[in-house]
């Protein structure tokens, strides 16, 4: 294989973004919380909602010391909310476990509710400098492209970090710039749709350039329309919610401008089942 990480390493130091996680001494609860942000959601929204966050609760114990409420509140329209109720259980998990420190152990970040093995390791590499693979959706094309000749990745697969091993220098500080490289690459050049090889570090080492781009099928998972969507229903009710907070809402005047009732009211089931919102004695409101 050819050595990737050099370029990549290159490539980076001049054409990195500014962003706040990426800023020195940052620490590993400003990265926790951006990392839970930054699932889904473009960089361009998470920005302002994360400084927000951690002007407010700037550490594990002050977001576990407020009412998960506060934490839906707080989320507003950055989507996917339950990671809301997921942060907040991981902070009141980092401070009865961790004495309010975000751990540096993979298996303890594990652990903590809603971290899988990107976030885990996202962790543990930006915030504390350790070596470890970190593999999201832009890595995985890069490695498609750049090492298996495909045009999009294969779905995920624990085979992803061993993939993305391979490159990792030994050195933990440069190990730690490749995998931040990899992903910004994946962002801005090695783009899904577009991609800018004429940018790109790795254009001399693809194997997908080399073999003439072939189309080698997409067999990643399509994203449904979220218009008129189950999602989007959801967000009405959590809108009704968070505008009425601190107050209980009737139950029977939930969204009652959405037009389809019977979705209406399995957003409400599911909101219940996820712990969004609480319901007793015919009125809803967020968790207390």
């Amino acid at each position: 294989m050819p050595d990737l990480a050099t370029p990549l390493i290159a490539w980076y130091r001049d054409h990195a973004r500014d962003l706040p996680w990426r800023a020195p001494g940052f620490g590993a609860w400003g990265v926790l919380v951006s990392e839970f942000m930054l699932q889904q959601t473009p960089v361009a929204r998470v920005i302002p909602r994360l400084e927000a966050w951690l002007d407010r609760w700037p550490t594990p114990a002050a977001l576990a010391a407020a009412p998960p409420a506060d934490a839906v509140m707080q989320w507003a329209n950055l989507g996917y909310p339950r990671r809301a109720l997921w942060l907040h259980r991981a902070a009141v998990q980092i401070t009865s476990r961790h004495g309010g420190v975000v751990p540096r152990d993979v298996d303890a970040l594990l652990a903590l509710t809603g971290i899988g093995d990107y976030t885990a390791r996202a962790v543990a590499v930006f915030a504390y400098g350790d070596r470890h693979p970190v593999v999201d959706t832009n890595t995985r094309r890069v490695l498609a492209r750049a090492v298996d000749g495909r045009a999009q990745p294969g779905p995920p697969s624990r085979g992803d970090l061993a993939a993305m091993t391979a490159i990792l220098p030994d050195d933990d500080t440069a190990a730690a710039v490749v995998n931040a490289a990899a992903m910004e690459l994946g962002a801005v050049v090695c783009t899904a749709r577009v991609p800018h090889c004429d940018r790109c570090p790795l254009a001399a080492f693809c194997a997908w350039r080399a073999a003439g781009y072939p189309d080698t099928g997409d067999t990643r998972r399509k994203q449904a329309r979220y218009e008129g969507s189950d999602r989007q229903a959801r967000g009405a009710v959590l809108k009704t919610l968070r505008d009425a907070a601190p107050d209980a809402h009737p139950l029977d005047q939930l969204a009652t401008d959405w037009p389809d009732a019977g979705q209406r009211d399995r957003a409400i089931d599911s909101l219940v089942a996820d712990g969004l919102i609480e319901v007793e004695g015919g009125v809803a409101r967020l968790p207390r």
